[in-house]
């Protein structure tokens, strides 16, 4: 296992991954747009209130693991931050499109990611996202981890390993076995899933515009 990243470290990493590939034009990101950004009510589970003493600290504590970096100079007037995430575990494009959308979602199954990083980076079919997941697996040490199904979900999800051990044993258990969708089935309920997500997607554009324009306009308050 990695050494645990507090839930904030874990939000504020997915929001930086995030926004360097949705909106690369307001990338790095200002103290106060990355706050609200964490906050959003959209896109994001747990949704989270986070004050600007809580982003200090999990910006502090990524800095601590060469996560994260910060930029300042030109004609910005604040402190700018980025994620050093790509660099300092020689990630690519696909594999940090998917860690940052457990980062800031929790679970979910290979459908729901395949919709849900579109903005980020186009996969182009399931089996491209389960690619970039198995890839994720098998690093030395693995980042991220199946977790079964419990009783009325259609699908297995995956989450992500940077919260320890505590958070995977809780995902985990209490579990109840049961057999696994194949063939035709599964890939009916891969085709449901990603569909869902993407229809989450669009009716989610409107708030996440007028969000991304709001963190726009405080880098110049």
């Amino acid at each position: 296992m990695i050494e645990p990243l507090s839930g904030e470290a874990v939000r504020v990493l997915g929001v930086l991954i995030e926004k360097s590939m949705s909106t690369p034009e307001y990338y790095p990101m200002t103290l106060n747009a990355l706050r609200n950004a964490c906050n959003q009510k959209s896109n994001r589970d747990p949704v989270v209130t986070f004050g600007e003493t809580d982003v200090i600290a999990a910006l502090d504590e990524l800095q601590h693991r060469k996560l994260m970096g910060h930029v300042s100079g030109g004609g910005s007037r604040a402190m700018k931050y980025r994620h050093a995430l790509a660099e300092q575990w020689e990630m690519s494009t696909g594999q940090c499109a998917v860690l940052s959308c457990l980062f800031v979602r929790g679970a979910q199954t290979i459908g729901e990611i395949k919709g849900r990083t579109g903005r980020l980076f186009s996969f182009g079919s399931l089996s491209k996202v389960e690619e970039s997941l198995d890839s994720l697996d098998q690093r030395n040490p693995s980042l991220v981890q199946r977790v079964a199904r419990r009783p009325g979900q259609k699908e297995a999800r995956y989450m992500h390993l940077l919260s320890g051990a505590d958070v995977v044993q809780e995902m985990i258990s209490p579990t109840v076995p049961a057999s696994e969708p194949t063939g035709l089935v599964k890939s009916t309920l891969h085709v449901e899933d990603g569909l869902r997500a993407e229809l989450d997607e669009l009716r989610e554009q409107i708030k996440r515009l007028r969000l991304d324009f709001e963190s726009f306009r405080e880098q110049f308050d």
